[in-house]
Protein backbone atom coordinates (compact mmCIF):
# COMPACT_ATOMS: atom_id res chain seq x y z
CA UNK A 1 0.00 0.00 0.00
CA UNK A 2 2.98 2.30 0.46
CA UNK A 3 3.65 2.30 -3.29
CA UNK A 4 0.00 3.14 -3.98
CA UNK A 5 0.36 6.02 -1.54
CA UNK A 6 3.32 7.36 -3.51
CA UNK A 7 1.26 7.19 -6.72
CA UNK A 8 -1.57 9.13 -5.06
CA UNK A 9 0.99 11.66 -3.78
CA UNK A 10 2.14 12.35 -7.35
CA UNK A 11 -1.49 12.64 -8.51
CA UNK A 12 -2.30 15.15 -5.75
CA UNK A 13 0.77 17.22 -6.57
CA UNK A 14 -0.21 17.27 -10.25
CA UNK A 15 -3.80 18.19 -9.35
CA UNK A 16 -2.61 21.12 -7.24
CA UNK A 17 -0.29 22.44 -9.93
CA UNK A 18 -2.94 22.10 -12.63
CA UNK A 19 -5.53 23.78 -10.39
CA UNK A 20 -3.15 26.62 -9.60
CA UNK A 21 -2.39 27.23 -13.28
CA UNK A 22 -6.04 27.00 -14.40
CA UNK A 23 -7.13 29.55 -11.81
CA UNK A 24 -4.67 32.05 -13.24
CA UNK A 25 -1.90 31.40 -10.68
CA UNK A 26 -3.53 33.96 -8.39
CA UNK A 27 -5.06 31.75 -5.73
CA UNK A 28 -2.51 30.01 -3.50
CA UNK A 29 -5.27 27.88 -1.96
CA UNK A 30 -5.28 25.94 -5.24
CA UNK A 31 -1.99 24.47 -4.03
CA UNK A 32 -3.61 22.66 -1.09
CA UNK A 33 -3.53 19.33 -2.99
CA UNK A 34 0.23 19.82 -3.40
CA UNK A 35 0.61 20.05 0.38
CA UNK A 36 -1.44 16.88 0.84
CA UNK A 37 0.58 15.16 -1.88
CA UNK A 38 3.86 16.13 -0.25
CA UNK A 39 2.71 14.85 3.14
CA UNK A 40 1.47 11.60 1.63
CA UNK A 41 4.74 11.26 -0.24
CA UNK A 42 6.87 11.80 2.85
CA UNK A 43 4.87 9.44 5.05
CA UNK A 44 4.47 6.98 2.16
CA UNK A 45 8.24 6.83 1.74
CA UNK A 46 8.64 6.34 5.48
CA UNK A 47 6.13 3.49 5.38
CA UNK A 48 8.33 1.54 2.95
CA UNK A 49 10.16 0.27 6.04
CA UNK A 50 10.60 -3.44 6.71
CA UNK A 51 9.57 -2.83 10.34
CA UNK A 52 5.86 -3.68 10.51
CA UNK A 53 5.06 -1.40 13.45
CA UNK A 54 6.69 1.57 11.71
CA UNK A 55 4.90 0.73 8.46
CA UNK A 56 1.53 0.53 10.28
CA UNK A 57 2.14 3.84 12.03
CA UNK A 58 2.90 5.75 8.85
CA UNK A 59 0.09 4.13 6.88
CA UNK A 60 -2.37 5.07 9.62
CA UNK A 61 -1.07 8.63 9.43
CA UNK A 62 -1.58 8.55 5.67
CA UNK A 63 -5.14 7.25 5.85
CA UNK A 64 -5.91 9.94 8.43
CA UNK A 65 -4.55 12.58 6.06
CA UNK A 66 -6.69 11.12 3.27
CA UNK A 67 -9.78 11.19 5.45
CA UNK A 68 -9.13 14.79 6.48
CA UNK A 69 -8.62 15.67 2.83
CA UNK A 70 -11.97 14.12 1.96
CA UNK A 71 -13.79 15.83 4.80
CA UNK A 72 -12.21 19.16 3.87
CA UNK A 73 -13.28 18.95 0.23
CA UNK A 74 -16.62 17.17 0.54
CA UNK A 75 -18.58 20.39 0.04
CA UNK A 76 -16.73 20.94 -3.23
CA UNK A 77 -18.09 17.59 -4.39
CA UNK A 78 -21.63 18.67 -3.52
CA UNK A 79 -21.12 21.99 -5.32
CA UNK A 80 -19.81 20.10 -8.35
CA UNK A 81 -22.96 17.95 -8.48
CA UNK A 82 -25.03 21.15 -8.27
CA UNK A 83 -22.94 22.62 -11.07
CA UNK A 84 -23.67 19.56 -13.23
CA UNK A 85 -27.40 20.09 -12.71
CA UNK A 86 -27.14 23.64 -14.02
CA UNK A 87 -26.78 25.69 -10.84
CA UNK A 88 -24.51 28.72 -11.02
CA UNK A 89 -21.16 28.27 -9.28
CA UNK A 90 -18.94 31.15 -8.24
CA UNK A 91 -15.58 29.61 -9.24
CA UNK A 92 -15.95 26.59 -11.50
CA UNK A 93 -12.25 25.57 -11.74
CA UNK A 94 -11.89 25.63 -7.95
CA UNK A 95 -15.09 23.61 -7.54
CA UNK A 96 -13.88 21.04 -10.04
CA UNK A 97 -10.50 20.79 -8.33
CA UNK A 98 -12.12 20.29 -4.92
CA UNK A 99 -14.44 17.65 -6.35
CA UNK A 100 -11.56 15.74 -7.91
CA UNK A 101 -9.60 15.96 -4.68
CA UNK A 102 -12.59 14.69 -2.70
CA UNK A 103 -13.06 11.73 -5.04
CA UNK A 104 -9.34 10.89 -5.00
CA UNK A 105 -9.23 11.09 -1.20
CA UNK A 106 -12.29 8.86 -0.93
CA UNK A 107 -10.79 6.25 -3.26
CA UNK A 108 -7.49 6.39 -1.36
CA UNK A 109 -9.18 5.95 2.03
CA UNK A 110 -11.26 3.04 0.74
CA UNK A 111 -8.15 1.35 -0.68
CA UNK A 112 -6.37 1.83 2.65
CA UNK A 113 -9.27 0.38 4.62
CA UNK A 114 -9.43 -2.58 2.27
CA UNK A 115 -5.69 -3.12 2.72
CA UNK A 116 -5.96 -2.86 6.52
CA UNK A 117 -8.75 -5.45 6.56
CA UNK A 118 -6.74 -7.81 4.34
CA UNK A 119 -3.67 -7.40 6.56
CA UNK A 120 -5.73 -8.15 9.66
CA UNK A 121 -7.21 -11.28 8.07
CA UNK A 122 -3.76 -12.45 6.94
CA UNK A 123 -2.41 -11.98 10.47
CA UNK A 124 -5.24 -14.02 11.98
CA UNK A 125 -4.69 -16.98 9.68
Amino acid sequence: MAKVTLVFAVIFIALGIIGFVTTGSQHPTALIPVALGLLLGIFGALSLSADSSRRKLFMHINVTLGLLGFLGTFMGLIQWFRMLTGAAVKNAPATESKAVMALLCLVYVLLCVRSFIAARKARLV
